[in-house]
């Protein structure tokens, strides 16, 4: 028997050996001047003797930006420093030096004013109180104001409960709006270090207050003095100031139209009709006022009727009758005003169509396969905040990175390439560039759903 002896071939595969990346590693990541002058106590001076590098730039208003190496940041402290020991005693100390400089602030007697502050001050206050909600409110409060004084004297020469209850409703307004003048004072207040997304959510806080308010001290109230009215019932003494609720009528009629007017002004602008306008509290100080003072109307014809009733029948039955009326009304308001500023402080969605719209306009780039998890937040004044997971397309991406490269130096560049060290730094090179590519299209994507879609001003695409 003749064995046969077979040359077998094994074909190892070459592969790279597992890096551990340590500390030292991220010691190569970059840091910017700022954070390098605050948390490393260094001047302008010294970080211009550090290598520089551009990047792209995570800000609209800018394209690119110079960043440093923390390795070289690091060096260049401890340079200047002496120790790590000395550089920490200097970070204690500058904290100390702010927070005593904090503190004096508030002692130091006030500056003197300069006189462009009040041209400013003044093109603020009619930015905001002289056109769109803060003129609804800004009429509201003068309204109801003198409403209140007119219907407390009223009161205390017919001793009506109605009229109480009706007086009180005009106060309870008057105080909710000088709330909601407060919210839309507060909502235009530019964004912060502590609240990066801005303040427009304050309008709604004021209307949520608004709401609560109108119930304990509106409702509450009328109700009160109705109950007190069926148990110790009082004849109205006298019937000469129930012209006061005609009065009443007639202003508040004009600050419901005042209301009305721009709540339709506003739905037409964002393509709603008044009824979903009103329901999804898009512009939550118009919709008080609005609200409010249909309550009005409805309370003074209501107040007006019982009156009349009692003063014809002389049973003051009707009257006490008259103020429960008006707080079930005014209960019926909170409760409406209380739940849908709830709903739109909890982030709600915005609507199907729109978040379908901005899909679609994602999903038609060549750039992106698919959107996963979209969400769109109303946060509230007509702003808008988008997040979606976006399945990049890495051809197209990487196409992209190669149509602003020399073909021929890449090609001579792997024609270098013999060795799996050879390869490994080919790819380095060039794969954090098709990365740097690929933040550069998440940018491009972010910036024309801006500038598509007016209403959204915070994009977060998230790469799957």
């Amino acid at each position: 028997m003749q064995s046969k002896v077979e040359n077998i071939q094994v074909k190892v595969r070459a592969v790279l050996k597992k890096r551990e990346y340590g500390t030292k590693y991220t010691q190569n990541n970059f840091i910017t001047a700022v954070r390098a002058m605050n948390e490393f106590c260094l001047k302008p001076s010294d970080l211009s003797q550090l290598r520089k590098i551009r990047r792209r730039s995570p800000h609209d208003d800018t394209e690119a930006f110079t960043v440093f190496l923390r390795s070289d940041v690091e060096a260049k402290a401890l340079e200047v420093w002496g120790s790590p020991e000395a550089l920490a005693r200097e970070r204690k100390l500058r904290k100390q030096v702010e927070e005593e400089y904090k503190e004096s602030m508030l002692f130091v007697a006030a500056p003197s004013v300069d006189p462009r502050a009040f041209v400013q001050i003044e093109k603020w206050m009619r930015t905001t109180f002289l056109q769109g909600p803060g003129k609804v409110v800004s009429v509201a409060i003068c309204i109801n104001g003198l409403n209140f004084i007119f219907k407390i004297l009223a009161w205390v020469y017919t001793g009506s409960a109605s009229m109480f209850s009706e007086a009180i409703h005009s106060l309870a307004d008057t105080c909710n709006q000088g709330l909601l003048a407060l919210g839309i004072s507060q909502s235009v207040r530019n964004p912060d270090a502590v609240h990066p997304y801005g303040f427009s959510n304050m309008r709604y806080i004021a209307s949520l207050i608004s709401g609560v308010g109108i119930f304990m001290m509106g409702a509450g109230l009328s109700w009160y003095h109705g109950i007190m009215g069926l148990l110790n019932p009082q004849p109205i003494e006298s019937l000469l100031w129930v012209s006061d609720l005609g009065l009443a009528f007639f202003s508040i009629l004009a600050t419901l139209l005042v209301a009305i007017s721009e709540i339709k002004k506003s739905a037409q602008l964002q393509g709603l009709s008044f009824y979903e306008y009103v329901m999804q509290s898009r512009d939550p100080s118009t919709n008080v006022v609005l609200l409010e003072d249909a309550a009005a109307v409805l309370g003074v014809i209501l107040a007006a009727s019982c009156m009349g009733l009692t003063s014809i029948t002389g049973n003051p039955l009707y009257d006490s009758l008259g103020s429960l009326g008006v707080g079930a009304l005014l209960g019926t308001v909170s409760a409406f005003l209380i739940y849908t500023n709830t709903e739109a402080l909890l982030g709600r969605s915005i609507q199907a169509e729109h978040v379908q719209k901005l899909t679609e306009f994602l999903e038609n780039d060549p750039a992106v396969r698919a959107i996963h998890d979209v969400k769109a937040t109303d946060m509230g004044l007509s702003k808008v905040r988008f997040k979606a997971e976006v399945d990049f397309d890495g051809r197209v991406v990487t196409r992209s990175y190669l149509e602003k490269q020399d073909i021929d130096q890449i090609l001579h560049e792997i024609q270098q390439v013999k060795t799996p060290e050879d390869l490994e730094n080919f790819m380095l090179k060039h794969g954090e560039n098709i990365i740097d590519t690929l933040g550069a299209e998440v940018d491009r994507l972010e910036k024309e759903l801006k500038h598509r879609n007016p209403e959204v001003r915070h994009v977060d695409l998230e790469i799957l």
